[in-house]
């Protein structure tokens, strides 16, 4: 594996999305609010690639993992990517390769690390909810300069109900852990977006709507609260700047 170019680093991200437009939204989310150019961020989409191993992070810089609207970290059976991107993350922590998971990349990595996801089949977060800090954020490279508390796109049915070992809270809610860090290591993890700003949630969640709502007035009503988000989504280009570009 190559040492990180200060000019220019490269990023793999591993996506779990199928449709093609929410695809390219998610691509180009993650490049505008690292303030990448597109060439720096590939792809790897699991549902074309269910099988992979390390060797995918080959002369990459960095892993970014997306969200998912379309798989379940809880239904290996049904999606083989699971396993895959579990040994991924393992992998990465192993060898301190720098790691920025959102959303299903967080539970992802809750299971890599011997840890707990559950399914809420009743109320659920879905907006933009008021996240609170620990104390350990104070000092973190990625939450240190954050208002407390934050606001941030987080729309999910499933949650870690605590952390496993190894793992320093960053963030949270009444419902669940939102950030996390694994000690001593370049990996953080984020069960809310930070890549998503209020306008793509409302594109997305509009799409998605048959999948996290019951019809157009509870739509109307989630996304009549929601709140812009930037600071949450200036953690993406904070960890652009901070971990991969020093």
């Amino acid at each position: 594996m190559t040492s990180p170019s200060a000019a220019m680093p490269r990023a793999l991200l591993l996506q779990i999305r199928r449709d093609p437009q929410v695809q390219a939204e998610e691509h180009a989310s993650f490049v505008t609010h690292g303030r990448l150019a597109a060439s720096q961020l590939d792809v790897l989409n699991v549902f074309a690639t269910p099988e992979f191993d390390a060797s995918v992070l080959h002369d990459y810089h960095a892993l970014f993992v997306g969200g998912a609207s379309d798989a379940s970290v809880l239904e290996p059976h049904r999606y083989p990517f699971v396993a895959s991107s579990i040994q991924l993350l393992q992998h990465c922590i192993a060898v301190d390769l720098p790691v920025f998971a959102s959303c299903f990349g967080f539970q992802l990595a809750v299971l890599a690390l011997g840890g707990e996801i559950v399914r809420d089949h009743g109320d659920y977060e879905m907006g933009t909810p008021a996240i609170q800090l620990t104390s350990a954020a104070a000092t973190d490279p990625l939450f240190r300069d954050m208002p407390d508390p934050f606001r941030a796109v987080s729309v999910h049915k499933e949650r870690a109900p605590a952390l496993p070992s190894g793992c320093e809270l960053l963030a949270y809610t009444t419902a669940c852990p939102h950030a996390f860090r694994v000690i001593g290591k370049r990996f953080w993890a984020f069960q809310f977006h930070p890549e998503v700003d209020r306008a793509t949630l409302v594109e997305r969640l509009t799409h998605f709507k048959t999948q996290y709502t019951h019809g157009d007035e509870q739509l109307q009503q989630v996304l009549g609260d929601a709140a812009e988000t930037p600071e949450s989504n200036a953690l993406t280009r904070k960890f652009v700047e901070r971990v991969l570009v020093r």
